[in-house]
């Protein structure tokens, strides 16, 4: 009896500690959310980088895009990000304060191995 009260316990605790984490993580679930309704994209991944730099944790200031999108095709590459950062302004003008950006066709995408990190933080606040 008492090992079901303690998985009973346990399944909610478990499920208050994940609605936590997407609480958290509000800014890069709505990058997601947006681009995969308006882009459907074959692959998408959104990194939040702003550990790695000056920021208090859990932060949501930068991110990383890889995204290949059908609707990229004939596109030149600034026009791809035009379109990305059209569908992100509202994030880019509430706090997100770097956001850098991979647009590819799926003709032009091979493999999630080629997302090379980004560079270290070069500045920022007192340094």
């Amino acid at each position: 009896m008492q090992i079901t009260y303690m998985g009973k316990h346990f399944t909610r605790l478990l499920s208050l500690c994940n609605k936590m984490s997407q609480a958290e993580k509000k800014i890069e679930t709505s990058i997601t959310q947006k681009l995969q309704e308006h882009l459907k994209p074959a692959f998408l991944k959104v990194i939040n980088e702003s550990y790695m730099h000056n920021v208090p944790k859990n932060a949501e200031t930068h991110f990383k895009v890889v995204i290949v999108s059908e609707e990229f095709r004939n596109m030149p590459l600034i026009k791809r990000h035009r379109r990305v950062n059209e569908l992100l302004k509202e994030e880019l003008s509430s706090g997100v304060h770097a956001l850098s950006i991979m647009a590819k066709t799926p003709d032009q995408w091979t493999d999630e191995d080629k997302i090379e990190p980004s560079p270290n933080c070069r500045g920022g606040f007192g340094k």
